[in-house]
């Protein structure tokens, strides 16, 4: 995730600053404060919201526990911390519908995303055990009936659609109908956008809130439009009325200014965020998490559950099985690499480690690529050379290496560094009896 690149640099080089200094003075935490304040309104948070936050900050960071403090830098991060969870939300909004059928609206402008986070929300909604009808209810976007059916049909769920010259009433009517004799229990509304607010837009979103009435109303914001997207969201505020906001494009390069800013200013908390492209990738919000990130702590408990998702425990226990065999083959490497593409983009992945901050698309671009170099080697080899592969001697690297697109040298790296992994997984299954990615599967 690049969202916060600027704003975790620029904030990780005030406490490197603060670090610097053997004792914190009233001094050292202005001027780290005017920092704060400078790299906020340059992420385009809303100006409001940063003199809050950063008085808040003040405020508590001036206290003499602080100063006094043997290590009064990390107790700033922690205070800073708090203040960005405070902003985000404080905890994760609940997210809960109970009845059947019950209806989601979504709401938001052209181009935010808005119908590829209802396709998004289906799946999501699915793997709880719920089972949603997507409606067309955009009769006025070129295309966008068929591009909510397309999506239907991709995920496998049924896309209620409307018939020419019928009004949103009567879809959403029809609708409510057509669920009701398919038994489902859950209809997700995508509602027309326009390129700006306008008063026959709102007044539609009312006639569909008024016929539907809707246990959630949801706000897709488009994280690329900065603090525009905070305008948006008070106007829609005011006359809609929405139960949470969704922050799409959240794998893009926006400077973060929508999403520290949108519920201090909303007081509406965010429910989901957008983080790619493919339907699986939409997230619950965690303002915990988020401030995590931010700062260069990582989000270990959202990198666990991405490889709880992604890894198949029965193959879990035969891979472990094989380790402690030493039977494991490129064949088993292969299809780790294959876990590991389905937990997400390579960025998003580092992003989560404490430490790794947000590596930007250079770095998420050379991690994808050498995935592809590696998956490119295996696949070029025989069965019999992904089993044995002490078998690979010259001849067989350079038809490899022309087969993949790829060097000698790149062969011999890779199988180098397969060599070492399994000397180091046969050391550690031997210490512990596990393998090094356990997780606990619930």
């Amino acid at each position: 995730m690049t969202l916060f690149q600027d704003l975790s640099d620029r904030l990780n080089r005030v406490f490197k600053e603060l670090r610097g200094h053997g004792k914190v003075r009233e001094s050292h935490i202005k001027s780290a404060m005017r920092d704060v304040r400078r790299a906020l309104l340059e992420a385009d948070v809303n100006y409001k919201v940063v003199k809050g936050f950063v008085e808040r900050i003040s405020e508590r960071a001036m206290g003499r526990k602080v100063l006094d403090s043997i290590t009064p830098d990390q107790q700033i991060i922690k205070i800073v911390h708090d203040e960005l969870v405070t902003v985000l939300g404080e905890k994760p909004a609940a997210f809960t519908l109970s009845g059947s059928p019950t209806g989601v609206m979504v709401i938001g402008l052209q181009g935010s995303g808005k119908t590829s986070f209802c396709a998004k929300l289906a799946v999501h909604l699915r793997k709880k055990g719920r089972k949603p009808l997507l409606v067309a209810a955009d009769i006025y976007r070129p295309a966008a009936v068929e591009q909510i059916a397309v999506l239907g049909e991709q995920i496998g769920l049924p896309v209620y659609q409307p018939s020419d010259g019928v009004g949103v009433s009567d879809i959403v009517r029809g609708a409510i109908n057509e669920a009701k004799k398919g038994l489902d229990d859950t209809l997700i509304v995508d509602t027309a956008g326009r390129l700006h607010i306008d008063r026959e837009m709102m007044s539609e979103l009312s006639t569909v809130k008024k016929v539907l009435q809707p246990e959630e109303i949801l706000l897709v914001l488009d994280s690329m439009t900065g603090q525009e997207a905070v305008n948006v969201a008070r106007e829609f505020q005011e006359e809609v009325d929405f139960t949470g906001v969704v922050l799409s494009k959240l794998d893009g390069d926006a400077r973060g200014g929508a999403a520290l800013s949108v519920t201090a200013v909303t007081g509406k908390p965010i429910k989901f965020a957008s983080v790619g492209e493919k339907v699986t990738d939409l997230e619950t919000f965690y303002p915990d998490r988020m401030a995590g990130r931010i700062l260069g702590m990582g989000d270990v408990l959202s990198l666990v559950e991405k490889a709880q998702e992604a890894i198949d425990v029965k193959k879990a226990k035969e891979l472990e099985h094989k380790m402690k065999r030493e039977s494991f083959t490129l064949e088993d490497f292969l299809d780790q690499l294959q876990h590991l593409k389905k937990m997400g983009p390579f960025d998003q992945l580092l992003g989560m480690i404490p430490g790794m901050k947000f590596p930007g698309h250079g770095a998420s671009a050379v991690g994808e690529r050498e995935l592809k170099k590696i998956e490119a080697i295996i696949r070029s080899m025989t069965t019999e050379e992904r089993r044995s592969p002490h078998i690979i001697d010259g001849s067989r690297r350079r038809r490899i290496a022309s087969g993949s697109g790829t060097s000698v040298q790149d062969i011999n790296r890779l199988l180098n560094q397969f060599q070492q992994m399994r000397r180091m997984m046969k050391r550690f299954t031997k210490l512990s009896g596990k393998m090094p990615l356990d997780f606990p599967i619930q």
